[in-house]
């Protein structure tokens, strides 16, 4: 009979007024990728956390429509953390960090879906090079539509492009963002020395993450993810894996309204003032 190496596992995923819908596709495909997981491994309970940063405690459990029996049969464990308020998304992932005990641990958005191959993916290769303690995926959007979740070190005229310049200009500079978005990784093996990801679906070793203390919650929404990689990459590698695919919703700043944008220059100003300002991208 065969072994199956043992290893522990969680996730979180930090919500704000979310639809009901979107939660109950990220859970579908997330136990999908957890049953996946476990053909090959030997997992114990797998806690995941629904943090609901709502301020009318907006999620309930029943509402979601999952399967009790299946949960039970996965060895899952949902726990639902809310009355804290809107304490920004770093500081709610921060109360699921606080409580870790396994070997990796899965950031998450509530409009990500996972392919079910995703995390067999991410936790094989990382187990195969114990070096990089983040892996992030190929994305799309609902429309089949590539996104870039691996990003190069900002500039203050990139973020202009992206969140001022109208489409009309912002094809000038397509190559400038390409290089941004580092558009040049390949398809076809896994990158390492990636600089940032996206906080949208991160698969972590949770030792390291516990190390840097989690995330740095002066920062209350954007730019919490670009800190968190800097610092993860003083205690390993950042990896991308095309392999390892997700469907993001996703959305930018600059269509969010003035208040998000607001929110977003101000925590770009942190970032640069503590990482050093630069005003075009090398």
């Amino acid at each position: 009979m065969e072994i199956k190496p043992l290893i522990s596992f969680s996730a979180a995923v930090v919500c704000y007024n979310s639809p009901s819908h979107d939660l109950r596709k990220l859970f579908t495909s997330l136990f999908y990728s957890i049953e996946k997981l476990r053909h090959s491994f030997e997992l114990p309970t797998i806690p995941i956390y629904l943090i609901d940063n709502s301020d009318e405690n907006s999620i309930e459990i029943d509402s979601l429509n999952i399967d009790d029996e299946r949960i039970k049969f996965l060895n899952i464990e949902l726990r639902l953390l809310q009355g804290q308020g809107n304490i920004g998304y770093g500081g709610a992932h921060n109360l699921a960090i606080s409580k870790l005990n396994s070997h990796f641990h899965l950031l998450l958005n509530p409009d990500v879906i996972l392919e079910k191959e995703a995390l067999i993916t991410g936790i094989s290769f990382m187990l195969e090079n114990p070096k990089v303690v983040l892996a992030s995926p190929h994305a799309v959007d609902g429309k089949g539509d590539r996104q870039y979740l691996c990003k190069r070190y900002p500039s203050v005229f990139t973020f202009l492009i992206r969140g001022v310049f109208p489409k009309s200009l912002k094809k000038i500079f397509t190559s400038h963002l390409a290089n941004y978005e580092m558009h040049d990784l390949s398809e076809k093996e896994p990158s390492v020395d990636i600089p940032i990801t996206s906080g949208c679906f991160m698969l972590l070793r949770s030792q390291s993450l516990i190390d840097i203390g989690g995330f740095d919650e002066n920062y209350f929404l954007y730019f919490e993810d670009f800190d968190l990689s800097l610092r993860l990459g003083k205690k390993g590698k950042l990896a991308y894996l095309p392999a390892m695919r997700i469907q993001h919703g996703g959305g930018r700043a600059g269509s969010k309204g003035l208040n998000h944008f607001k929110m977003f220059t101000w925590s770009g100003v942190r970032f640069f003032n503590t990482y050093g300002w630069r005003f075009i991208q090398h």
